[in-house]
C-alpha cells in the first residue's frame, strides 16, 4: 500500500502491518494530519519520520517478521533513534523481558511484561489512568484488551499507571502503552507521539540545513579567487616539462 496522504509536507509514519490493529493506528494518526505507510517489507522502512508497532498477537507477529525477513531490518529501525510508539503486542516486542511464556523480543525497553497480565477478554475495558506526567490532561483513560502487564521497570519514565501498575512508559524516543489509545479519536497519547515525531523531524531538518552543501567539481573553495583570464592564458603558453 502506498502512503496515506493527508496534508502536503506532513510527517510520514510507518505502521507495522503484518497483523493486528494497524488500520486503527493509521486512522488515529490521520486525525492529527500525519501521513502513514503500511510496513510489510524492509523497503517500507525507508524515509520514515516515525514508526508504530500495533497491538495484536505478539507470537504471530514474531513468526511473520521471520517469514518476511523483517526481524533484522525492523530491529535496526527501532534502534536508530526514530520516534517509536508501541501498543499492547507492540510493547511486548520492545520489552527487555517477556513472561507467560518467555519469548524473544528486541530488548530495547527496560521493562518486564507478562502477556495477558490483566486477564482475558472478559476483563477488558476502559479504565481511568493515574497520571505522572503533565504532558497528559486529567481524565485521560486507557482501553485494555487482553493487555500485557508491566511487572518491572528499569531506566525509563513511567508516564501513567492503572491501580499502581505502570501502563505507559518512555525511554528516549520509545513510547509504549499496555492499552490502546488508537481506539479513541484524538487520544492524548497519540497526540504525544505525533508531537515527538514533528519535533524529531524539525530537528533533523535543522541539522541538515546547517551542514554545508558539498562543492561541485570545478567549484572554488571559499576565499580562493579564480585565476584571471591573463594568468590562465600565460599558464597555457608555458612549455611542457
Amino acid at each position: 500500500m502506498g502512503d496515506v496522504r493527508t496534508e502536503d509536507g506532513a510527517p510520514l509514519v510507518g505502521v507495522l502491518a503484518l497483523q493486528g490493529d494497524f488500520d486503527d493506528h493509521e486512522q488515529a494518526l490521520a486525525a492529527f494530519g500525519v501521513r502513514t505507510r503500511q510496513v510489510r517489507t524492509a523497503d517500507g522502512l525507508r524515509g520514515l519520520d516515525g514508526l508504530v508497532l500495533p497491538g495484536g498477537e505478539s507470537t504471530t507477529m514474531l513468526k511473520l517478521l521471520d517469514v518476511e525477513g523483517l526481524w533484522g531490518p525492523l530491529g535496526e529501525a527501532l534502534a536508530s533513534g526514530l520516534p517509536v510508539f508501541a501498543t499492547c503486542a507492540g510493547m511486548i516486542l520492545l520489552a527487555e523481558r517477556v513472561e507467560n511464556p518467555q519469548q524473544r523480543s528486541y530488548g530495547l525497553l527496560p521493562i518486564t511484561v507478562v502477556r495477558n497480565g490483566y486477564g482475558r477478554q472478559f476483563h477488558s475495558g476502559t479504565f481511568a489512568l493515574q497520571l505522572e506526567s503533565n504532558e497528559l490532561p486529567e481524565g485521560t483513560t486507557g482501553t485494555f484488551i487482553r493487555a500485557p502487564r508491566i511487572t518491572a521497570v528499569g531506566d525509563c519514565e513511567v508516564l501513567a499507571r492503572r491501580d499502581g501498575d505502570p501502563v505507559l512508559v518512555r525511554k528516549g524516543p520509545l513510547l509504549a502503552a499496555c492499552f490502546h489509545p488508537e481506539l479513541e479519536r484524538g487520544h492524548a497519547v497519540v497526540a504525544m507521539f505525533v508531537t515527538a515525531v514533528r519535533r524529531a523531524r524539525e530537528a533533523a531538518g535543522a541539522i541538515a540545513a546547517a551542514v554545508p552543501a558539498p562543492r561541485t567539481a570545478g567549484a572554488e573553495a571559499p576565499g580562493v579567487a579564480a585565476p584571471s583570464k591573463g594568468v590562465a592564458q600565460c599558464a597555457s603558453l608555458r612549455p611542457a616539462r
